[in-house]
């Protein structure tokens, strides 16, 4: 009867994690006010805060150059800002090289122009920016974390890791659409937004 027990007791456990006995990874960041960023290194713009982007609706996108789902995002990103720039938007890329530490200026630039990234990417060579947004407070299942800002510096949405982009035809990759559908969807309502 013990080991019954312990197997339906371990799969209660599993359907728990598996299918969401908490709310969603990253919900606990909805509603608070944006960190700053406090980074030195920039490509494509002086160095960025969060004070001076009020008044638009920002994509924040932790990735690195080792990242497989980081580089199938980056066309959307790239379509995100394409969008929207002329309406209030900002797309802003964290550069967080893997391991922590593990950077150099050349690095980071190099990553910015295989990934045809015109919109400002600051380097979190220490990880301390996306510690401050993402990896404090909680289990974290990737560190390539999205988020959606608002005009007002607060959090409105997040996408907890992993890749997002348009329809490649996979259904493997339908979550990864689906996902892609959201975000658009929330910064046009965002933009709209006062």
């Amino acid at each position: 009867m013990l080991p019954r027990t312990i197997s339906l007791s371990l799969l209660i456990f599993w359907q728990l994690t598996m299918f969401g006995a908490s709310s969603p990874e990253g919900q606990d960041r909805i509603g608070a006010a944006a960190p700053e960023f406090n980074l030195q290194h920039w490509v494509n713009s002086p160095p960025l805060e969060m004070a001076n982007l009020r008044g638009k609706v920002i994509l924040i996108r932790w990735w690195t150059d080792t990242c497989d789902l980081c580089a199938a995002t980056a066309p959307a990103l790239r379509k995100l800002q394409e969008k929207y720039e002329t309406q209030g938007f900002q797309v802003i890329g964290m550069f967080h090289p893997k391991p922590a530490g593990d950077w150099s200026l050349q690095r980071m630039q190099d990553a910015v122009t295989r990934f045809h990234f015109t919109f400002p990417v600051g380097l979190d060579g220490d990880w301390s920016a996306l510690k401050r947004w993402w990896l404090t407070g909680g289990h974290r299942d990737y560190t390539s974390v999205s988020f959606i800002v608002d005009k007002h510096g607060v959090i409105r949405y997040v996408h907890p890791g992993g890749e997002f982009h348009e329809s490649n035809g996979s259904p493997e990759h339908a979550v990864c659409e689906r996902d892609f559908k959201t975000i658009d969807k929330t910064i046009a309502g965002l933009l709209v937004e006062n």
